[in-house]
């Protein structure tokens, strides 16, 4: 891996994102494109931003290194961010339509994404046994302090479930990770492959607000937008039923509501 030149990337970036708050997404774009030239593994997310700026593909997911060291530099301050600032609710949604709907216990919950386990934290009573897994080292180190799970991984969440051969999961959990996939075959499939006969399958997502046709773009947060009708297709391809969708309010973000959706899907069929 050749060194990554600091000053240079540093400026490039700088200048991208004084430009594309100017409003000059021409020139932004340039600039991204010499941050990727520095920088190919893209630990600043400039994939995603040309991406939110209609220019360039939207990626199949946002970059590993960029997702990594986004919640490994805001570990610290995560939950006070998140909860206090964003109004992030979703565990507790969770929680909520489980019991609605008369649903669990469980015995062995997957947690995807995991961070600092505010999922876990928010079920624990409901699950056994529970497995996290995070991309973010700091992130897991903060969850593992907690004490709420049996076992921790640091992981990117689709090479896990490509490679995990532990017993199946009756839970498996993906709150605010959508947000950073667009194309959510890898994860869907994943999922299904770890998981029981019956099992469920529970994710939040951003919604694209017009379905257009298209399955996802990047938002103007550099976070994945999805369309509802390109959820219900991929579930039913990997053999999921939809039990619940709701529509709800994800988190604020400069003030304004994020909407997205809660579903809740149950493993109808096994693959071969």
């Amino acid at each position: 891996m050749k060194k990554i030149d600091e000053d240079a990337l540093a400026e490039a970036y700088n200048r991208a994102l004084a430009l594309e708050k100017a409003g000059d997404f021409d020139a932004a774009a340039k600039a991204y494109e010499e941050v990727l030239k520095i920088d190919p593994e893209d630990h600043g997310g400039a994939a995603v931003r040309l991406a939110s700026m209609g220019r360039g593909e939207t990626p199949p997911k946002a970059p590993d290194a960029y997702v990594e060291t986004l919640f490994d530099q805001h570990a610290e301050s995560f939950e006070d961010i998140l909860v206090e600032q964003l109004n992030y609710a979703v565990p507790v949604m969770v929680r909520q339509r489980l019991q609605d709907l008369k649903l669990g216990p469980f015995k062995r919950m997957l947690d995807l994404g995991c961070g600092t386990g505010l999922t876990g934290g928010t079920l624990r009573d409901m699950v056994e046994d529970i497995t996290g897994i995070d991309i973010s080292e700091n992130m897991v180190e903060i969850a593992h302090e907690k004490d709420l799970y049996e076992t921790l991984y640091v992981a990117e969440v689709e090479d896990f479930l490509e490679d995990n051969d532990d017993e199946p999961f009756d839970l498996v959990t993906a709150t605010d990770v959508l947000p950073y996939l667009g194309a959510l075959e890898p994860l869907f499939f994943g999922a299904a492959e770890n998981m029981v006969p019956g099992g469920l399958f529970i994710f939040s997502s951003e919604t694209l607000p017009a379905d257009d046709g298209r399955p996802y773009i990047v938002g103007p947060h550099q976070r994945f937008l999805h369309s509802e009708s390109y959820i219900r297709e991929r579930l039913a391809d990997t053999g999921f039923e939809i039990i619940d969708l709701s529509e709800i309010n994800v988190r604020m973000q400069d003030g304004q509501p994020s909407p997205g959706h809660l579903v809740i899907s149950q493993l109808t069929r096994a693959h071969d």
